[in-house]
């Protein structure tokens, strides 16, 4: 009985394994990192993705994506953790408010 149990336990770490090794991105997926987002509609999302070093500011519809604007890892603000490079998710809006008040403002 100690044996069928220790056979039940090994197949679901081995279970948990494959799951987790066949789950991690590859290819390109992999080098992507979903910073933030904010909602401006039902169906319109601006989302902040990190990829090899540069930030884009993406546009997201239900049709389409766009890139609306692009800038360095280094020019975001720094995490209440400490972390640099990633915005707060609660703070990304007063981030997008600010970034379009000033956009305005040097036009």
């Amino acid at each position: 009985m100690l044996f069928g149990l220790a056979v039940v336990i090994a197949l679901l770490f081995a279970a948990l394994w494959s799951i987790k090794r066949l789950s991690a991105p590859r290819g390109a997926a992999g080098h992507l990192k979903v910073l933030g987002g904010a909602a401006l509609g039902p169906r319109e999302r601006v989302m902040l993705v990190e990829v090899a070093g540069k930030v884009l500011v993406l546009g997201v519809t239900q049709n389409n994506v766009r890139t609306l604007h692009t800038l360095d890892a280094g020019d975001l603000p720094a995490t209440p953790g400490g972390e640099s490079g990633a915005p707060a998710v609660k703070d990304f809006s007063a981030w997008l408010r600010q970034s379009v008040e000033r956009r305005k403002h040097d036009a």
